[in-house]
């Protein structure tokens, strides 16, 4: 069987499966399950795919992930969200679109405190999209800038998908997560820029309204208070890879003890915080580990079958640069991500990307900030991107979708120029990694 057909078959049988309902973890495993028992002949296959399997989940680079979800379920049980938000309000005034920015601004401080796009957006719409109605924001100034921010989970540490990334990937976790702090704060940048440009252009989109004076007292309380104890929690989680002292599961470590700590400091920490916080923390990690243990396997049996090698072979023999064939793989990734979720087309596509990356001989941080800033807007990419439906969720009910897809194309917009930055500029991913000791 030619190695295209194969390729097809195998992904075809995936997309099936996920089609009619089965969880994406177990539709890649029951297809790796099958394609190993009729490639092998039999028992051979299956001995073969179990201790992939089994080496896959014992990983001791997989520890940060279930720590990275754990401070994120004590940011979001503890509720310490609000506490953060009025603190940066305070500074804001009365700048053109003040709550969009405020969106972009709550969403790169609360990207520290939670690893889930899906959550911060949640979290977002549901704290600012009535205030914004309130003050006569129009929809794409009320949605657009909460889908562009809260899909900073992704890119500013503690990053769930980072970790992922780098496991599948076999990148390096603590220099993923250095490298994807400053292409979060330039993605952050891009979204204020544009929020500030439209408003002066188009006022209607975002009136102004009269903010009360606070004193300059008052506003360096809070900071001190709610938005500078977040700068320990990234020193604890980054900052300590940087200067040398932990590993990445250390600093995650470091990071969860200190969101305890946090909490604690504001009183929110109690036993029914900590049962819950465990509680979403063991689900999430049981799921992602599942999730790990089908992209494993998903590998084993596109090598096995050989359609690994052939798309290797023709992707090396076109008659394209190498920039282009990285432009075709995130053009393959946004259009993926109309129809399904970022995690299976993480598991779909890495194992077919990374053997092509090395061939190409890419940094492969590199490759990898720009692989998740395309997984984000993946994400948020009509007419299926998760995110659309969570912004559906907290929406007013007058929202449509189309109203939705209106309102978070400019900041897929904002995630393109970031790309292209990178692709022109490697420093901005790979300067602060090479301070690593």
């Amino acid at each position: 069987m030619e190695w295209q057909l194969t390729l097809l078959l195998i992904l075809g049988s995936v997309i099936v499966l996920m089609a009619i309902g089965m969880p994406v973890a177990f539709a890649f495993l029951l297809v790796s399950i099958v394609g190993m028992f009729l490639l092998f002949g039999g028992e051979t296959g299956l001995r073969l795919l179990i201790p992939s399997i089994r080496d896959s989940v014992a990983a001791f680079v997989l520890l940060p992930l279930s720590l990275f979800i754990l401070m994120g379920e004590v940011m979001f049980q503890s509720k310490m969200a609000p506490l953060m938000l009025d603190a940066l309000d305070k500074w804001l005034g009365r700048l053109p679109g003040r709550l969009g920015l405020l969106a972009v601004g709550a969403g790169t401080i609360f990207a520290t405190l939670t690893t889930a796009s899906m959550g911060s957006t949640a979290m977002l719409g549901a704290l600012l999209v009535p205030d914004m109605e309130k003050r006569g924001y129009k929809k794409p100034m009320s949605l657009g800038p909460i889908l562009g921010s809260g899909g900073l989970a992704i890119m500013i540490p503690p990053s769930g998908l980072a970790v992922l990334l780098g496991a599948l990937a076999e990148i390096s976790i603590g220099r993923i997560l250095i490298a994807i702090v400053i292409p979060g704060l330039l993605m952050a940048a891009l979204y204020a820029t544009y929020i500030i440009l439209r408003c002066r252009l188009q006022p209607s989109l975002a009136p102004s309204y009269e903010v009360p004076p606070i004193p300059l007292s008052e506003k360096l309380l809070a900071t001190v208070k709610y938005i500078l104890p977040l700068g320990f929690i990234v020193f604890l989680v980054v900052g300590v890879i940087i200067i040398g002292v932990a590993t990445p599961t250390e600093a995650a470590a470091t990071g969860a003890v200190g969101v305890f700590m946090l909490a604690a400091a504001y009183r929110k920490l109690s036993w029914d915080v900590v049962k819950k916080s465990m509680t979403g923390t063991v689900q999430i990690t049981v799921m992602l580990f599942m999730i790990v243990v089908g992209a494993t396997s998903f590998s084993q049996v596109l090598a096995a079958s050989g359609a690994m090698r052939g798309a290797i072979a023709f992707a090396l023999s076109v008659s394209l640069t190498p920039i282009l064939i990285l432009t075709a793989m995130w053009v393959m990734l946004i259009f993926m991500g109309m129809f399904m979720g970022v995690v299976a087309i993480m598991m779909i596509t890495l194992p077919l990307f990374m053997p092509i990356i090395h061939g190409l001989c890419f940094d492969l941080v590199w490759f990898a900030v720009m692989y998740l800033i395309t997984i984000e807007m993946a994400g948020t990419s009509p007419p299926f991107g998760l995110s659309l439906f969570v912004m559906k969720g907290v929406a007013p009910p007058d929202t449509t979708m189309g109203d939705i897809y209106r309102a978070g194309l400019p900041f897929l917009g904002c995630d393109a120029i970031a790309i292209a930055l990178i692709m022109i500029f490697p420093a901005v991913a790979l300067w602060l990694p090479g301070l690593v000791r």
